[in-house]
């Protein structure tokens, strides 16, 4: 689900080859991982402070800003209220 909803926003061809598609499914983490951090910097907070803030450990945090996590629409909804932003305006990358 949160793949389709990542078409949407990026507008990512389903027809794409697999592992084109794989490419792309990876940008999409990275490009999100990257807006984490910097919402995250400009707010002078420590991965610590953000974790405190979601309920998620700071390892996950990391993972997450180094596009190595793919999380679901849940746990985007849960960043998107630690920065006070709706999710629309989380995905703004």
């Amino acid at each position: 689900m949160i793949l389709n909803v990542c078409r949407l926003i990026v507008n990512i061809p389903s027809t794409l080859p697999r592992g084109k598609r794989c490419h792309v499914e990876k940008d999409i983490l990275i490009k999100f991982g990257s807006r984490i951090r910097e919402l995250r910097l400009g707010m002078e907070w420590f991965q610590e402070t953000l974790a405190d803030k979601t309920g998620f450990h700071r390892t996950y945090i990391g993972m997450i800003e180094r596009g190595e996590r793919n999380l679901s629409l849940k746990n985007i909804e849960i960043f998107a209220s630690s920065f006070g932003l709706t999710i629309s305006d989380l995905l703004k990358f």
